[in-house]
């Protein structure tokens, strides 16, 4: 027990980092209604935007308070750029067709993705090094947090509180509720509801690019499989908290992050237990969750969409 507040904060990190990469999903859910699986990899991309930034763009010694926000916006660029051309070129034609159609396309441009990067970029073969901030660890009474975990723990409440704001005090976030209401009504008002699409794709990149950057400085190392079971964590989460509502995204990855960190650290420690303890378990017992949390309140944790309270 003396290691729980320990486990706590790292649960609580590992599920804002979740939180950033459903918000994503629920919010293209939220307005058309799509599950978009290929949003893991543009995860994954806005992570090699990053890096690609560090080696190709900046120049050697360039200390990282200075290549972070630079890497920031390359990852930003890529993961929308990514998910916009994705929303342009994929998903609008078939969004009169249906219902599984743009699943299947979604899946497929998920693989697609991948081979993309591991074909296109020369070092994406193997995990790469992602470079690190120096210094620390930092330790506040018995938790200790690292270097790479401080861009998350800034990163993270920022994320929230910027897009709480343009939902709900913008124009163009009232217009994106609208669309999630009653996407015909709102035309009829004068909604462009393709632009107010082609922003929630963007939206959702930023943040998994956000979430991208802060994967590798937390594990030091990305590759081009890592968006795929973070990318379906992500999911769980967005399901958790209420798919199509954005404060229940967030809500649901702090939910995810802790329970698999506790379920790790603890369930060991459970008599007859002992073999269901270790990390490579932690993806079972994220499942486990979504699974219970399904059977007992199907709506998920917040429910409603965001945009049927407005």
């Amino acid at each position: 027990m003396n290691e729980l507040p320990q486990q706590l904060v790292n649960g609580l990190l590992l599920g804002s980092m979740y939180g950033l990469v459903a918000i994503g999903y629920t919010m293209v859910y939220g307005i058309i209604q799509l599950i978009n699986f290929a949003h893991g990899e543009i995860f994954m991309t806005g992570a090699f935007g990053a890096l690609s930034v560090h080696l190709w763009v900046l120049p050697d010694g360039t200390t990282m308070w200075v290549a972070l926000p630079l890497m920031l916006i390359g990852a930003i660029l890529v993961s929308v750029l990514v998910a916009v051309g994705a929303e342009r070129l994929a998903y609008r034609p078939l969004r009169g067709g249906p219902r599984l159609a743009p699943l299947i396309t979604a899946i497929g441009l998920s693989l697609a993705l991948q081979q993309a990067v591991w074909a296109w970029y020369p070092e994406a073969k193997s995990a790469r090094t992602f470079p690190q901030i120096h210094g620390g660890p930092f330790h506040i009474g018995s938790v200790t947090i690292q270097p790479g975990d401080i861009f998350l723990i800034a990163a993270a409440p920022v994320s929230m509180a910027v897009l709480a704001y343009f939902v709900m005090k913008t124009r163009t976030g009232r217009g994106m509720q609208a669309t999630a209401q009653d996407p015909d009504t709102a035309k009829l008002m004068g909604v462009n509801t393709d632009r107010i699409i082609v922003i929630a794709f963007a939206l959702g990149a930023t943040f998994a690019a956000v979430g991208g950057v802060a994967y590798g400085l937390k594990y030091g190392q990305i590759d081009y499989k890592m968006g795929f079971i973070l990318g379906l964590k992500a999911f769980t989460a967005a399901v958790l908290g209420g798919i199509g509502n954005i404060y229940g995204a967030m809500i649901g990855g702090v939910v995810l992050g802790v329970a698999e960190t506790l379920a790790t650290a603890y369930i060991a420690d459970i008599p007859g237990m002992d073999k269901f303890g270790s990390q490579s378990w932690a993806d079972v017992w994220a499942f486990v969750l979504l699974i219970l949390v399904l059977l007992f309140r199907p709506q998920g944790l917040l429910g409603e969409r965001v945009a049927d309270r407005a």
